[in-house]
């Protein structure tokens, strides 16, 4: 079974030993890290990476890769062999990553692997986009979804009003799943570009599309009913807890400045 992760990074940095991992680099670097490839060859949308963030990668390995398996994670983010490394340093949280035996032994009896769930406990994953980015993304794709997909519109709105959600666009899935997934997002995402005017977002609001597809994930597995397995995160890298708990609760009361 050829299996082929994806690791998405716009920086020369340390990768995993296993062969199975695939560093793609994005953005507009000149540079050719040695041994990556690139979102821009091939079929490719690599100009959007500003807007589309890692599914730029996701897109291209949909377009321009062959392999049983097909997963996509970040250089700062990977599956865990299974166990929780919070304070582990980045080092020894290499040494934690998911590896190919693990990869195999999932898929036996699943068709995919996601992160653990978020937990938002007070506020549904509505109520969190809506805090903490602009909601018209999510309403245009809403909009989209009804016009050219309506019947997946009960699992959409059976996403939004729970209270936990997949994030970072991370899986790892057999390659009919991957590729169907991301087939079925790009005939969306191109539709609520057009509809969404984001030309005075700041930056990383610009980052809309790979915010939507958060969601997007978990409406596509619902409907379709794929069998996965969870696994945690590790979080390779230093992580601002005390920034990240302050713009949870700006957030929450309304404060955060999406346009900044």
């Amino acid at each position: 079974m050829k299996t082929e992760i994806y690791v998405v990074s716009h920086k020369n940095v340390k990768m995993p030993n296993e062969n199975v991992y695939i560093p793609v680099q994005v953005g507009e670097n000149t540079e050719n890290f040695k041994g990556f490839e690139r979102d821009n060859t091939g079929v490719n949308i690599s100009a959007k990476n500003p807007n589309y963030c890692e599914l730029t990668v996701q897109y291209w390995a949909w377009k321009n890769r062959v392999a049983d398996v097909k997963g996509l994670v970040h250089y700062r983010r990977y599956f865990s062999n299974g166990k929780a490394a919070f304070f582990k340093t980045p080092a020894e949280k290499f040494n934690e990553i998911l590896t190919s035996d693990k990869i195999t032994s999932l898929l036996e009896e699943n068709d995919a692997i996601l992160p653990h769930k978020r937990n938002y406990y007070i506020e549904t994953s509505w109520s969190h986009y809506e805090h903490a980015h602009h909601i018209e993304g999510l309403e245009v794709a809403k909009e989209v979804i009804g016009e050219r997909y309506p019947e997946y519109i009960p699992s959409f709105e059976e996403v939004v009003n729970r209270r936990a959600v997949h994030m970072f666009n991370m899986m790892i899935a057999k390659s009919e799943v991957f590729d169907s997934y991301t087939k079925w997002l790009f005939d969306i995402l191109p539709d609520v570009e057009k509809r969404v005017d984001i030309s005075e977002y700041s930056d990383y609001e610009k980052r809309i599309f790979g915010f939507i597809s958060e969601i997007l994930l978990d409406v596509w597995f619902e409907k379709n009913q794929i069998k996965y397995a969870e696994l945690p995160v590790l979080f390779i890298g230093k992580q601002n807890w005390v920034r990240k708990i302050g713009l949870f609760f700006l957030r929450k009361m309304g404060l955060s400045k999406k346009a900044v």
